[in-house]
């Protein structure tokens, strides 16, 4: 019974330390710096395969021990049996606990948040110097300054004119859609607000694309009360990053009607018989209701949503469409909010028009996530999942920044050259579980980091060189966590809600640990983006001089 007990534990254990998910094994490729750790594990592993040698044999002259007394008296038996197995109880305790601190020990040198992420000291980021861990070759200065010259900041040149007229024609449309809003049974509509790359400089890829939030609110006796998961205990994990809205009339009680919440003695309610229950049977109040609300939740569903703001475009567009030379159409099917301007010369202008949520009185949004799973963190499958969009916050702590920069800084600079290069590499071979808003992430963890006197333009090339090695690191170590959430070194000024700032970080990358495919995936396609660098930034460059000390490009300022 002894024996079978320490088995058993010795097989739970291995299966323990040998989970995928507990444990991943996937890091095929390990910092050089750490070849010590390895060695010192190793040493450890030939020391429990010695321990685990030596209890066997332990074991085998116990049972030999147990044959020859084995004709014992039965009382001696009865009295021993409690002795032996409390012994092999305890042993098989403490080889377990030991296995486990071993285990846990390697998995704090192997895979420990690394200060990086967090926005650590100068001090910290000191570890980033020197070449990727590959020893891939990047661009010189010389080059990079060339080629954003000729080819980055030549495509950005028209973002303000393009502004200028999306933001004109959707302040038309909108007003058009506010002209037949229905007070009773439509959503209101607020002024929109500009998010993303193009309104904060560094988008570098054509067609430029102009991202606008609309905000918006439920006609009176409705409100929207949010909910996210680090202010309810009981979302699980996957729906970090997300929450719920809540819709209740005005009094703070969920939909309904009167009826249920009132003892009627001597009253009809006009509204319900007794089959029909809770929800309004008046068209009005029940076109409503299910314009915010699935019938069998009183959480504001995002499909209703959608279904709404289609709408209500296509009939503000017909409202005003003989006034312009061009046609609208919705755009990609899976981006909630995309629109399409189609000229008559056959060109076409893309834009997002988002509906909103604001989060109480803060700068946080809630809004829909594209409606199919992403690479690298799907959202959840209910409808009734909102994501938590820190874009405002984010433009504006790069427009703080930027203040206290040398003049030409090259911060985004280096985002639109990775950006740049993120975007061929996807179209040479396809989607990973990278994208923008993950270089994006990385930028503003070093520029929380750094000095401001290393983003000068004479910097590029270190910089960009910085930002990649950060990048390598997050990917095998998994972690890249998100700048605002749980990020204490950000300061009050920036106006983050305290439940934000105080919450647990959330991991961008978590979805690494349990997808090992897609992780593969990712790296494989990291390196062979650094290793097409080269010949990405050649191809889109014209001869580049030879003189070392051309003069830097100058960031557009916010």
């Amino acid at each position: 019974m002894a024996m079978g007990l320490f088995r058993v534990c010795l097989v739970v254990v291995t299966a323990i330390i040998n989970h995928p998910l507990l444990f991943p094994r996937e890091n095929a490729t390990v910092p050089e710096n750490e070849e010590e750790i390895i060695r010192k594990m190793q040493e450890h592993q030939e020391k429990l395969q010695m321990e685990q040698l030596r209890l066997e044999e332990e074991v085998s002259r116990l049972e030999a021990e147990e044959e020859v007394l084995w004709p014992v008296e039965e009382e001696d038996q009865q009295q021993q049996q409690p002795e032996a197995q409390t012994t092999w109880d305890l042993w098989s305790t403490l080889c377990m606990i030991f296995f486990l601190i071993i285990e846990v020990w390697r998995q704090d040198h192997q895979g420990g948040t690394f200060p990086e992420c967090l926005g650590g000291d100068e001090d910290e980021v000191s570890g980033l110097e020197g070449p990727p861990l590959r020893g891939l070759p990047l661009p010189n200065r010389a080059t990079l300054d060339h080629f954003y010259e000729c080819c980055i900041r030549s495509a950005t040149g028209d973002a303000t004119r393009t502004r200028e007229f999306v933001e004109g024609f959707v302040d038309d449309l909108l007003e058009a859609l506010r002209s037949i809003y229905s007070r009773n049974t439509d959503m209101e509509t607020e002024d929109f607000i500009g998010v993303g790359s193009m309104y904060e400089n560094w988008q570098a890829e054509r067609p430029l694309l102009c991202h606008l939030f609309v905000p918006f609110i439920p006609p009176e006796p409705y409100s929207f009360h949010p909910e996210f998961w680090c202010t309810s205990p009981s979302m699980p994990l996957e729906h970090q990053g997300y929450g719920q809205i809540k819709v209740t009339l005005a009094d703070g009680n969920p939909i309904g009607c009167i009826c249920d919440k009132t003892k009627l003695e001597d009253m009809v309610c006009l509204l319900h018989d007794n089959n029909i229950g809770a929800w309004p049977s008046s068209a009005e109040s029940s076109e409503l209701e299910g314009l915010l609300c699935s019938r069998e939740s009183s959480y504001l569903d995002g499909m209703q949503v959608m279904k709404w703001f289609q709408v209500a475009l296509t009939r503000a567009w017909h409202r005003i469409s003989h006034k312009y030379e061009f046609d609208l159409s919705f755009g990609e099917l899976d981006t909630p909010g995309s629109l399409k301007i189609r000229f008559r010369s056959g060109n076409s202008m893309p834009f997002i028009l988002t509906p909103v949520i604001q989060c109480n009185d803060s700068d946080l949004y809630f809004m829909m996530s594209q409606l199919p799973k992403e690479p690298c963190g799907g959202a959840p499958a209910s409808s009734t999942d909102w994501l938590l969009s820190f874009a405002v916050y984010e433009r504006q702590f790069l427009q703080m920044t930027a203040r206290t920069l040398p003049e030409g800084a090259c911060h985004l600079s280096c985002l639109q050259i990775a950006s740049f290069l993120l975007s061929k590499q996807t179209n040479h071979t396809g989607p990973s579980g990278l994208n923008d808003y993950h270089l994006k992430t990385a930028l503003l963890h070093l520029l929380l980091s750094r000095q401001a006197a290393d983003w000068k333009a004479s910097q590029l090339d270190v910089r960009l060189q910085e930002l990649f090695r950060f990048l390598e690191r997050s990917l095998l170590e998994k972690k890249l966590y998100h700048f605002f959430v749980g990020n204490r070194r950000l300061s009050e000024a920036v106006g983050l809600p305290e439940a934000v700032r105080r919450a647990e970080p959330l991991n961008l990358f978590r979805p690494f640990v349990l997808q090992r495919t897609l992780y593969r995936n990712t790296v494989d396609f990291f390196y062979e983006m650094l290793k097409n660098a080269p010949m990405f930034i050649s191809e889109y460059s014209v001869h580049v001089p030879s003189d070392r000390t051309s003069p830097p490009p100058k960031a557009v300022a916010l």
